[in-house]
């Protein structure tokens, strides 16, 4: 028998297939762990199941583990073969990596653009709906950051997929004013998001939490999402406000952003001002791995720094 298992949900997969796992091999994208964290240790579950094989796409950077687990496993008397499809292991867990490299949670900026490349507040036609593109994309990420601008003005879209964990909102205050009122958070959903602020605010609905940062920066943000157990945050650019774009100022030569996806929608806007995206750095940068692709009458861009 074949168990394809998913990392850190190893436990209940095994318990759920109870006596079928015996003898079976089992495929897993990161090396199981060998310590107590939010569930057993992973390699009891599959020395307890008495499967007979473990195919491990990567080990974990996790220092706590660090071979520890393929170790246990081959000691118990298990096959256990490693690197099988590594590079798609490495794309799948590349939040998770770049967590425990850094210290910082994986970001990835997406904005919409017209074709005169004006910020547009908007995603395309049915992306925000079930089976588009921005709803598949946000269930994909542990967090999704945006400006008090946006949020004032814009329903914080959801994942509408089958069984999608929401992220939390990552609601980004700076400079305006002691109050903040999200007209479209209600009270039972306020702690699903935070308001990460310069100066004290008061924010509605109540409910919602509120942390005053002594530095407004993206490293020291990146840091704090981490730290609070997010591996991933979507960085949702839609207004030229100086709210996210003073963040994102230096993001390429400071390394916080490794992935960028860009809608492109097939209008020209007016626009009374600059609404440019003008930050990132100081120098032009090409980004590597691109994938194009047509989405409802728009352009998807997505690629690497």
């Amino acid at each position: 028998m074949m168990l394809l298992l998913c990392d850190y949900v190893q436990v209940f997969a095994l318990r759920d297939a109870g006596d079928l796992a015996e003898n079976a091999t089992a495929y897993v994208s990161l090396e199981p762990c060998n310590h107590y964290g939010r569930t057993p240790p992973c390699t009891e579950a599959l020395i307890k199941a008495r499967v007979k094989e473990v195919v491990v796409g990567m080990t974990d950077p996790n220092p706590i583990v660090a071979s520890k687990g393929i170790e246990k496993l081959r000691n118990a008397g298990i096959d256990v073969r490693v690197g099988v499809e590594e590079a798609l292991c490495l794309r799948l867990n590349e939040a998770y990596i770049h967590r425990m490299l850094t210290g910082k949670a994986f970001a990835t900026l997406r904005t919409t653009l017209s074709m005169n490349g004006i910020v547009i507040n908007q995603v395309g036609s049915g992306a925000d709906e079930q089976g588009g593109y921005y709803s598949q994309l946000v269930k994909e990420y542990d967090g999704v950051m945006i400006s008090s601008g946006t949020a004032k003005t814009t329903p914080l879209l959801i994942s509408r997929e089958a069984g999608a964990k929401q992220p939390l909102y990552i609601i980004i205050a700076q400079g305006g004013g002691s109050e903040l009122h999200i007209p479209f958070l209600d009270e039972d959903s306020a702690s699903n998001a935070i308001v990460l602020s310069d100066s004290p605010v008061t924010v509605e609905p109540a409910g919602v939490s509120v942390l005053v940062l002594e530095q407004m920066n993206l490293d020291s943000i990146l840091q704090l999402l981490a730290d609070r157990g997010l591996c991933s945050v979507l960085v949702d650019f839609r207004d030229a406000g100086p709210g996210l774009a003073s963040l994102l100022n230096r993001f390429q030569e400071d390394k916080l952003v490794q992935k960028v996806v860009l809608e492109l929608s097939p209008v020209w806007m007016v626009s009374p001002g600059l609404s440019d995206p003008a930050f990132g750095g100081s120098q032009s940068f090409p980004l590597k791995n691109v994938e194009r692709k047509e989405v409802n009458g728009t352009m998807l861009l997505e690629g690497y720094l």
